[in-house]
């Protein structure tokens, strides 16, 4: 559309200014009059359409609210007021003055005033005709005895003398032979044509008037120089001077002043239609293209500020990468390219702040995988103690009991205010201890508190087994020691006494011999059992096929009071385990489930116990299972420490072998009374593939 307005435009002017040439009555043009009126109705036409289209797309715009529309509106009303209002008073006032000009020059009679001035200007120029012949007949005279080179100088100083602006002298053939003029960088002076001399010769002479080089009005005349010898060769003189311009210049307006006004006199009707007609072709095609320019002017102002703000919602949007085109150099373009710099640098903060974000994202991350990934619990309180994070080790380690812990710390919390404070505690319905350490995090990183806090119940355990450890081992020693001599005194008693006491007494002796040789032999299998605790031996394993260890195990048991099934998983893969310490964890949980169906004699329901083993995620499973009267719930939490027992002549030092064993081969054990009835218990083997 801008293409299209300065091509129309500038046709319009071409336009225009042909119509106003032919106006002036220039024969060509005024003979193209008509044609040249139908190409300025046409452009104007033309025009017209540009404009209505304009409006129509401008119209378009407002009534679909597009920004910026009323800017260019208002705008465009300011521009075409300035273009419009102009126009029509300079038409109005320069149609007046041109109508009541050409009817006023009619009014005064100046026929006789121009041709005066024409037949003044006439004599002016032919007397200096004639003057100008007077001087060239007299240099003819004084140059008719000279030749070659003596011409030259002689013509020189002739000019200046006579006060012309050229002189030469040619042959009769029409070749210079010498030439003075005041024109120093012509090497080659204007000659006259052959007609020219030919008539200067039969005429005896030639004036004319013509332009001089330059475009100046000039007169020259041609004169014969007269050979004082009848053989010499016809010459000629020929000098040329301007017509003062004052007086060129007069005489041309006065000529042209007759000529215009004869012409005028015979078309003033006809004048007047064409320079009205002019007129209103040109102030209608101002006016088309002063609209079509504020149009476009208004939608060129208009269009930076639009883009800037298309640019502004994109970044509201949060897109910093629209950049406004910079269309000009003016206040428009510094704000433009203000705003261009703005969001680069909205944008480049953005990259900041998403880098940033991305690295405390990944620390975070980082953090919270570390924090997944320990064994020790953490819980972060805010400032006013309401619980934050919690990873996953204080969730194995609390479980259930996640919320009541927390109301337990805050209450700490709030009683050691700053200070960090540790502290030992264990957990509710559960045989777990937990040592706790907390403190109050930094202001500069938010404020808030921080509890960790371990599971110590296996340090517990540990610690505890090694002391009863050290406890069997002693009393394992000092007791063993003197049951030897005490049975042997026993013996000693009854082989010596029992011959000489009457029978009744040696029968008592027996008895208490017997009572005390049974006792010591019983005291004897305790301080080995205590023995075995205390020294149990490091374990070898190697890869171990647990199926057909149970089969070789149970076998024993094959005449056993209490039915024993077998439920071992097909194909199941060896386990990393010492084969003789695990034979005795079987031997050990048969036993203790034997014991516990020892008392459901005359029981409606029949006693059974199940050996099975299985494949699990992290290892191989076996479990021994009864249904018996399973494990009193107080026992629960001590079940595996030494002397703990249900059995009335039991020392306890079963299940803390077992668990003993199992620790050391990096395995797990855990018991559980079952729902209906009865107890299980698990060992949990690794793999070999796995070791």
């Amino acid at each position: 559309m801008k293409l299209l307005l300065i091509i129309g435009s500038a046709v319009a002017a071409v336009g225009l200014f042909l119509l106003a040439t032919a106006s002036s009555d220039t024969t060509f043009f005024a003979q193209q009059y008509p044609l040249l009126l139908a190409l300025n109705a046409v452009l104007a036409a033309l025009l017209a359409g540009v404009v209505s289209y304009q409006l129509l797309a401008m119209a378009r715009r407002y009534r679909a609210r597009v920004f910026g529309t009323r800017l260019t509106l208002r705008l465009f009303l300011r521009f075409a007021a300035l273009a419009v209002l102009p126009g029509l008073i300079v038409y109005t006032v320069s149609v007046q003055f041109i109508t009541r000009s050409i009817e006023s020059w009619f009014d005064v009679k100046v026929d006789a005033a121009l041709e005066g001035g024409i037949n003044l200007g006439q004599q002016a120029v032919d007397q200096m005709l004639v003057e100008l012949q007077t001087k060239a007949r007299s240099m003819a005279l004084e140059l008719a005895d000279m030749r070659g080179t003596e011409v030259v100088p002689r013509l020189e100083r002739m000019r200046l003398q006579a006060g012309v602006k050229e002189a030469l002298v040619v042959g009769a053939n029409g070749q210079l032979q010498a030439s003075a003029s005041d024109e120093v960088s012509k090497l080659i002076p204007q000659l006259p044509s052959q007609s020219i001399l030919r008539t200067a010769r039969l005429q005896r002479g030639y004036t004319t008037i013509d332009a001089l080089p330059g475009g100046a009005l000039g007169l020259r005349t041609i004169v014969p120089i007269e050979s004082l010898t009848l053989a010499g060769e016809p010459r000629f003189l020929q000098l040329r001077a301007p017509v003062p311009a004052n007086l060129a210049r007069n005489a041309e307006a006065v000529e042209a002043a007759y000529r215009d006004y004869r012409e005028l006199a015979l078309a003033r009707d006809g004048l007047k239609r064409i320079y009205v007609v002019t007129l209103s072709f040109a102030l209608l095609m101002a006016l088309f293209v002063a609209v079509a320019v504020a149009v476009t002017q208004s939608n060129l102002l208009a269009e930076p500020l639009a883009t800037l703000a298309q640019a502004m919602q994109a970044v509201v949007r949060g897109d910093f990468s629209r950049q406004a085109p910079v269309t000009s150099r003016d206040e428009l373009g510094v704000l433009t390219e203000s705003f261009n710099s703005m969001t680069r640098q909205l944008d480049e903060a953005r990259r900041i702040l998403d880098t940033n974000r991305v690295a405390l994202e990944s620390a975070k991350a980082r953090l919270e995988n570390i924090l997944a990934n320990l064994s020790a619990g953490v819980l972060v309180f805010d400032q006013q103690l309401g619980l934050s994070i919690s990873n996953h080790g204080a969730v194995a380690i609390l479980g259930a009991e996640l919320d009541s812990f927390a109301d337990l710390m805050r209450e700490e919390f709030r009683g050691h205010g700053d200070k960090p404070w540790q502290l030992e505690l264990q957990l509710k319905g559960t045989p777990k201890t937990v040592h706790a350490r907390g403190a109050r995090l930094p202001q500069s990183t938010g404020g808030g508190y921080v509890l960790v806090f371990d599971d110590i119940t296996q340090l517990i355990n540990a610690q505890r087994a090694t002391a009863w450890a050290e406890v069997a081992r002693r009393l394992a020693h000092e007791i063993k020691n003197p049951l030897t001599p005490i049975q042997l005194s026993a013996e000693r008693l009854e082989m010596k006494l029992g011959d000489h006491l009457s029978p009744d007494d040696a029968d008592t002796l027996r008895r208490s011999t017997s009572t005390i040789v049974s006792q010591v032999t019983a005291l004897k299998a305790m301080v080995d059992d205590f023995r075995d605790y205390a020294r149990l031996p490091a374990p070898q394993p190697t890869r171990l096929d647990l199926n057909q260890l149970v089969g070789e195990v149970l076998a024993l048991y094959e005449n056993s009071r209490v039915p024993i099934t077998k439920r071992l998983a097909p194909e199941l893969p060896p386990v990393w385990a010492d084969g003789a310490q695990i034979r005795q964890v079987i031997h050990n949980l048969v036993q203790n489930a034997q014991d516990a169906l020892e008392n459901m004699r005359g029981n409606a329901r029949a006693p059974a116990i199940e050996v099975s083993t299985a494949l699990a995620d992290d290892g191989v499973r076996l479990a021994v299972s009864d249904n018996g009267a399973g494990f009193p719930e107080e026992l629960m939490a001590r079940i595996f420490e030494p002397y703990v027992t249900t059995k009335p002549r039991g020392t306890g030092l079963g299940l803390a072998i077992v668990k003993k064993i199992i620790d050391e081969h990096h395995g797990s054990v855990a018991i559980e009374n079952q729902p209906a009835r009865g107890a299980s218990v698990t060992v949990l083997l690794p793999l070999a593939e796995a070791a």
